[in-house]
């Protein structure tokens, strides 16, 4: 819910200020938010792990078609997505480096004691909960096939 506010907020300023782009991405988020909360079977309330959720996809789709823009050279495109992406990352918590989320990858291989590929799954839906919103899936499973292949 406090999301919620600060979206609102920020959308309030962005107007106030004519900053059209950054409109449109605050724009994105509280529609996003507002279909969590409307879609069939859901209680009105959605919680933080829901919300860290749909900003990373969102960040994620902007930065997917960005990549999509650039192969296609449209530059003028890709930055627009690459700027909303920019955007929405600040409502999310600080991202972890590559480094930090290694180590906590490899605290949880150690503690699953997982040795091969095959364990990857288990490790993976552990890393997923625990770096949820600090760090992508795509970086987190790089890294946990690294450290799985011998």
């Amino acid at each position: 819910m406090e999301l919620e506010k600060k979206i609102n907020e920020g959308i309030k300023k962005a107007m106030l200020a004519r900053e059209q782009d950054k409109l449109e991405a605050l724009r994105a988020i509280k529609a996003a938010i507002l279909l969590e909360k409307t879609k069939e079977g859901a209680t009105g309330n959605i919680g933080e792990d829901v919300e860290l959720k749909i900003l990373q996809k969102l960040v994620k789709q902007r930065r997917e078609s960005a990549d999509i823009y650039k192969s296609a050279n449209r530059e003028d495109l890709a930055i627009i997505e690459l700027f909303e992406a920019s955007v929405i990352e600040a409502f999310l918590p600080q991202q972890l480096s590559i480094g930090e989320v290694t180590e906590k990858v490899r605290m949880i291989i150690t503690q699953t004691g997982a040795m091969t590929i095959k364990d990857m799954g288990k490790v993976m839906g552990i890393a997923s909960k625990e770096l949820a919103g600090k760090a992508d899936n795509k970086t987190i499973s790089e890294i946990v096939k690294k450290l799985l292949t011998p």
